[in-house]
């Protein structure tokens, strides 16, 4: 009997100025436990897979491996090698205390777990987690919840310039990497492999001192609908904001000990955050009533990711800023009983597997 366990951190996109380009991998870990026994002739399973799970969304996580995220994933780097199917038997037991659809990074998470999952079962050992990461950005496009969980911690992430052909590769149709979960056949093909080196990161540094505040109101904004609210085209004051700032946060977040003034100016936004603000209320209320000057421990403030969660970064006073962002988006919305829950965290290491 085989048995390890992969763990996956959360994570945090855009950090204020870095829309699509900046994670950061925080310490909620998706865990997979997972058991094969290759001793077994044959499984009753689908596909030689048993899942279960416990966690966020329990009950709307389907358990078919056919149609589960993080198990089709692994098919597909599976399929990639000629391997059809799971080892007989597998069984994946999944464990996620990440909130589905609150801007941490759920759907990234399950998508790195579900690559390394595929390495794994499939003794796919020559995969490094550079060409790991191809394989991510095959699934999901945007670099910075993927490279922040595959690679943890504070990370900027960038693609390589693809050719037409690759471009072309890079929309799977799901038909090619797995049967259609209603019964359908296996049609034998061998899915299209990642271009080599399609993502890149690097790590920043970040002062030890600096804290997250993840504040996760009880309510859900799909990332579609959070895209959709962002326009086409933006003024070129808007962006060189936003570029002036950027250069700024990697330097202002690695300094110990801390400038708050300093990173309270780096983490300002004009590219996402303000346009997201129909889809929280309260966003705006809280980005521009709190500043270092009037809240002792507070550094800044920013949307996680497409939201609702906003993250603050501090040294100290975490429970009185985390109610002060609370009462402000109780104060802004219809709902004025709204749930939110905190956390504190830190920057986080990347998957790992266990054995």
């Amino acid at each position: 009997m085989e048995s390890f366990v992969i763990k996956t951190p959360s994570s945090s996109a855009n950090i204020g100025p870095g829309f699509d380009v900046i994670g950061l991998a925080l310490t909620i870990y998706l865990e997979l436990h997972v058991t094969i026994d290759r001793s077994k002739g044959s499984s009753e399973h689908p596909l030689n897979c048993r899942v279960t799970y416990e966690g966020e969304g329990e009950a709307d996580i389907s358990l078919d491996p056919q149609s589960n995220l993080l198990t089709r994933v692994a098919l597909y780097v599976l399929r990639c090698h000629d391997q059809r199917a799971f080892p007989v038997e597998t069984h994946v037991h999944i464990k996620n205390p990440i909130p589905l659809g609150r801007g941490l990074g759920s759907s990234g998470a399950a998508v790195v777990a579900g690559v390394m999952l595929g390495k794994e079962v499939g003794r796919l050992h020559h995969l490094d987690n550079d060409r790991l990461f191809d394989y991510c950005l095959m699934i999901e496009r945007h670099p910075d919840n993927v490279g922040a969980a595959l690679f943890g911690g504070f990370v900027g992430t960038y693609l390589k310039p693809l050719t037409a052909a690759d471009v072309a590769r890079t929309e799977i149709p799901l038909s090619e990497v797995l049967p259609a979960p209603a019964g359908g056949v296996d049609t034998g093909k061998k899915p299209p492999e990642p271009p080599m080196g399609i993502g890149h990161h690097i790590k920043f540094p970040w002062a030890k001192e600096i804290k997250a505040v993840a504040i996760i109101p009880d309510f859900v904004v799909p990332t579609h609908e959070a895209r959709a609210v962002l326009p086409e085209k933006y003024t070129r004051p808007d962006v060189t904001f936003n570029l002036q700032r950027i250069a700024l946060l990697p330097v202002a977040l690695g300094q110990s000990p801390p400038d708050p003034e300093l990173i309270h100016l780096a983490m300002q936004d004009r590219i996402h955050q303000p346009y997201r603000q129909t889809l929280i209320p309260g966003l705006t209320e809280v980005v521009e009533s709190m500043s270092p000057k009037t809240q002792a421990g507070f550094l800044g403030v920013c949307l996680s990711g497409a939201g609702p969660t906003i993250l603050a970064l501090a040294t100290d006073h975490f429970e009185e800023i985390a109610n002060k962002i609370i009462d402000t988006l109780r104060r802004c919305n219809e709902k004025k009983d709204l749930r939110c829950e905190w956390k504190v965290l830190v920057p986080a290491e990347g998957t790992h597997v266990i054995r």
